[in-house]
Order: structure tokens, then sequence, then C-alpha cells
């Protein structure tokens, strides 16, 4: 069970030249280096190191043996033969491109925008206890954009109806906005597991407006 919520852990993945250019879950980036197609970038006392898949594997089973400090911040998977860490980060070996700036309008990015908390009471929620929410009602013309749709728990979303807020007496805790950066990145960065991903992810290249 461990190993397979590992499988789903988030890897950040670099071109050639070290810019980053999105993100996949471990079973992908696992494919990926097995496949020879990328290799570990291991961030180590602020120096860079390089590992392809096997070296990874030797370096995964010396960590685990010798209980390095930063052991608890990695997750393995484990197999009948061996024990391999799962890397934050992979450099694809021959891709040099980066992807154009886009932010999918999407439930997932919705709520990872507004992290998970009801926009009218503030409480955070599981994403199963959230649903969206029409600023404007479509009843009232409301269209479902970035700036008129929000997270709201069912206690508000049915309080709320099909009102505007001042009408059903709510007041929204932060004004809808259209992200600028990747909202999925940006949670991401707010956990210490994901430190090391912080110095490839420039300002420059996750602030790009969209058009």
């Amino acid at each position: 069970m461990q190993s397979t919520i590992a499988l789903e852990s988030s890897v950040l993945v670099l071109n050639k030249f070290y810019a980053a250019v999105h993100v996949v879950n471990a079973k992908r980036a696992f494919a990926m280096l097995f496949k020879e197609c990328a290799e570990v970038v291991s961030v180590d006392e602020g120096q860079y190191n390089s590992y392809d898949f096997s070296s990874w594997v030797d370096v995964s089973a010396f960590k685990e043996e010798y209980r390095l400090p930063d052991e608890d911040r990695y997750e393995s998977i484990k197999t009948v033969s061996l024990e391999i860490r799962v890397p934050k980060i992979i450099r694809l070996v021959v891709y040099d491109k980066l992807p154009r700036a886009n932010i999918k309008f999407n439930r997932k990015n919705i709520f990872a925008r507004d992290k998970n908390r009801c926009q009218y009471c503030g409480r955070k929620f599981s994403t199963s206890e959230l649903s969206l929410d029409h600023v404007i009602p479509k009843t009232q013309g409301g269209t479902s954009n970035w700036k008129n749709i929000v997270c709201a728990c069912t206690n508000c979303n049915k309080h709320k109806g099909g009102r505007r807020p001042a009408e059903a007496g709510m007041k929204l805790i932060c004004e809808p906005i259209k992200p600028k950066y990747c909202p999925i990145i940006q949670l991401k960065l707010g956990s210490n597991k994901y430190n090391s991903w912080k110095q490839f992810l420039s300002n420059a290249y996750w602030s790009v407006p969209l058009e």
C-alpha cells in the first residue's frame, strides 16, 4: 500500500539545461529512468549530483543502510529484490525545449488555487467535501471562469443557493483571480518535502502572464 502511494508522489522534470518543464508522478518518472530517457538530479548540501537508474538504486541502498539524515524526506518503493527511493527531481537527457505556459481551468487547479478552503467560511476541507460555486449565479448571467468560480463547502453552498454573496448575507474571503503561476506547483513549494525544487523554479518562468 505504501509503495502504491509513493508511486503517485510528484517529481519535478527538468529539460537538459536544468530548466523546469513539468511535473509527473513517480511511476512515470521511474519509467523514464528505466528507459534511460532521464537521470536523477539529487541536491545534496547545495551540490547537484546526477544518477542513472542503476546508480540511483545503489545510492538508495547506501542511504537506507546508513540511515542518513535526509531519509525521512524521501519515500521508497519496495520490491522483492530491492528498495529504491522516489527521486524528487529528474532531468531529461535529450529534451531542450520549454513548454508554452498554460494553466488549465479545471477543478483540480481551482481547489489548489483556493488551497481547499471554502471561500465563504474560510474553513479547510477535503476535496470530497468541497464543491465549486458560481459567485454570480448562472441564472444571473454568471459564467464559468477563474474570476467567477470558487471553492465552497456544502453548508455555504446550500445557504447561498442561487443568489449573489451579498444577497445571501455572505462575503468572499479572497477575490477569485486567474493565477499567474501553476497552483499545484505553488502548493508543493509550501512543503519542506519539495525544498529542492525551489532553485529550479524561477519566478520568471512560473509567473509568465497568460493570454
